[in-house]
């Protein structure tokens, strides 16, 4: 399955505007992906304005997105900022080229950006089958928890991972990612932004597609805009997880 990484500087809280980013990215990979990933609140920017910003899924963004995987012909995760009744979720989704939708509502809420005061924070998993694989939403400082992310008996191949994580904190995200591939002998996708947003946050990227034996499949330059597409092989990924079975051996538990 070939995955492309759409990496842009998000313009704050401008749909419109990124949109328009977003399009242009997707007519870029025309062809060329089966899954598209955006970073983390891909449509306004990580705002706790939420109030104003939120939708339902039947809201302009949900409508958006299954366009465009219609259009384009491509699955689409990232994330949105999502009303349910009076709750707000910080909401990952996944569209399909059919208009199937899946959604995970993230379970770890930024407190340093005070995200709990904002967002309900999510209450279950959410792995999806999607062209013979099957794929873990999650979204940005759910990165730091591995037991809320372990792969117990390769329930998921794939961990995607959309994200507005500063360039303070890097070295956190490069090092997380490649950890959360090679103990969950997954592969492991993490898009993330660049730019600077409204705080005064600078972010510069380091988005990346990972190996279950740790190695890097796609990278950016430094504050980089614009998109990668790799490669990941389930043959590839069967034989490594035959070949060397660590998975066999984790410690059983269960998750709320």
């Amino acid at each position: 399955m070939r995955i492309g990484l759409a990496q842009f500087d998000i313009a704050w809280e401008d749909k419109a505007a990124n949109f328009r980013k977003a399009a242009a990215l997707l007519e870029q990979m025309k062809g060329e992906a089966d899954l598209v990933v955006f970073p983390e609140m891909f449509s306004t920017g990580f705002s706790t304005d939420n109030r104003l910003l939120a939708e339902t899924m039947e809201g302009g963004t949900m409508r958006q997105l299954k366009q465009w995987a219609a259009q384009f012909n491509t699955a689409l995760a990232g994330s949105f900022i999502c009303r349910e009744g009076e709750a707000i979720f910080n909401r990952a989704f996944f569209v399909t080229p059919e208009g199937g939708t899946c959604h995970y509502d993230k379970r770890h809420l930024f407190r340093m950006g005070n995200e709990p005061e904002n967002f309900t924070p999510g209450s279950r998993r959410c792995i999806l089958h999607y062209k013979g694989w099957n794929i873990c939403l999650a979204v940005c400082y759910d990165l730091r928890f591995p037991v809320w992310l372990r792969n117990t008996g390769n329930a998921y191949d794939l961990l995607v991972v959309a994200a507005n994580w500063p360039s303070a904190r890097n070295n956190a995200w490069d090092i997380l990612l490649q950890a959360r591939a090679l103990e969950n002998q997954c592969y492991a996708c993490g898009v993330n932004r660049v730019g600077t947003d409204a705080y005064g946050i600078p972010y510069s990227g380091h988005s990346t597609l990972i190996d279950a034996r740790g190695r890097q499949l796609a990278a950016f330059q430094e504050n980089e805009e614009g998109f990668r597409i790799a490669e990941i092989r389930r043959k590839s990924l069967e034989h490594f997880r035959e070949k060397f079975p660590a998975w066999k051996d984790a410690d059983p538990f269960t998750l709320p």
